[in-house]
Parts: structure tokens; C-alpha cells; sequence
């Protein structure tokens, strides 16, 4: 099936490009959700004026977006969580954790299924990616740590911004601290 698309939608294609896709993705989700319309003569004719319309949209979302994107770009999310000797985590540190954190510590409402990573299960650096706009996606670092050990986090000299968070277990019942211990 031939869809014309009227909004961007993402990893498929921007607004005025005509894709073809499976009939049930398009028949199911894509014309019911406004995103497309069956790529007929009639429509096709209208594809400038869509991709006039939808350009001017998408600048001004990314205009208004631009501030979010400054602010979390080069961030420092530090997590300490519960781990084994051979570094994996018991449990993993979620795309919701960040969100949440991102929400407590700057104050930003950000979605989970705008951050793209995978399930963090391992002691490290891991970088994300916040997916505010089609073309505003910035790189966020979280550092996971073992509970009760010291952090060391490199961060650049530019963006001086570090944030914590402390990951609660449910099993646990005391609360975690971190002290800073030289071995």
C-alpha cells in the first residue's frame, strides 16, 4: 500500500513523502492516527502544500525545543545500584529512570520512549540519546556505579553539570549513601 505521509513519523519518513508500507500497518495505524492518506492522484497533488506546512512546523518545534535540547546535551546522570562481582547490575537501570531523573534533577518532562537506549545491566558509561525532535536528538552520558563505592566522572571542561541519582532496590531496607573510600 502507497501512503502519502501527513506528518513526520519516525523511522519511516517525513511529512509529503510517499512510502509504501504494509497494508496493516497503514489501513491499522497510520490513516486512523491522521499520520498518512492513500496516495491517490487528488492527494498527490497536494504534496507541496504539505511539505511547506509541515517544514514550517517542524522549525518552529525545533525553535522552541532548542533551549531543552542545550540543556541536557553533555549532562552527567550518575546512578549507583546494586552489582555482582563481575559488574553486571541486579536489575537494570531503565529508560524510565532516566526520564525520571531528568524530570527531578532539571525540571524537564521527557518521555521514556524519547530516550534511546538499551536496558543498562552493566557497571560503566553508557550514552543515550533524547529524542526531543526529528532533528534535535542530544547525547546525555549515565554513569551506573556500585552502591557504596566512590565515582570518578570525567566531564568536559565546556558543560560543568553533573547529576546524581541513587537507585532504590526493593529489597533493600536501609537507605543507600555513597562516601567517597581510596583503596
Amino acid at each position: 500500500m502507497k501512503v502519502l505521509l501527513l506528518k513526520d513519523v519516525y523511522k519511516l519518513g517525513r511529512a509529503g513523502d510517499v512510502k509504501k508500507v504494509a497494508d496493516g500497518y497503514g489501513r491499522n495505524y497510520l490513516i486512523p492516527m491522521g499520520l498518512a492518506a492513500l496516495a491517490t492522484a487528488g492527494m498527490l497533488k497536494k504534496v507541496d502544500h504539505i511539505r511547506t506546512e509541515a517544514l514550517a512546523q517542524r522549525q518552529a518545534l525545533n525553535q522552541e525545543m532548542s533551549g531543552v535540547s542545550e540543556l541536557l546535551a553533555g549532562k552527567v546522570f550518575v546512578f549507583a545500584s546494586k552489582a555482582g562481582e563481575t559488574g553486571k547490575l541486579y536489575g537494570s537501570i531503565t529508560t524510565q529512570m532516566v526520564a525520571d531523573t531528568i524530570k527531578e534533577k532539571l525540571g524537564v518532562q521527557v518521555d521514556r520512549h524519547q530516550i534511546i537506549c538499551d536496558p543498562i545491566r552493566t557497571i560503566g558509561e553508557h550514552k543515550a540519546h533524547v529524542r526531543l525532535t526529528v532533528d534535535l536528538i542530544p547525547e546525555i552520558k549515565v554513569v551506573v556505579h556500585r552502591e557504596g563505592e566512590a565515582v570518578k566522572v570525567e566531564i568536559p571542561a565546556e558543560k560543568p553539570a553533573e547529576v546524581t541519582a541513587e537507585v532504590e532496590q526493593p529489597s533493600s531496607e536501609e537507605p543507600s549513601t555513597s562516601t567517597e573510600e581510596e583503596a
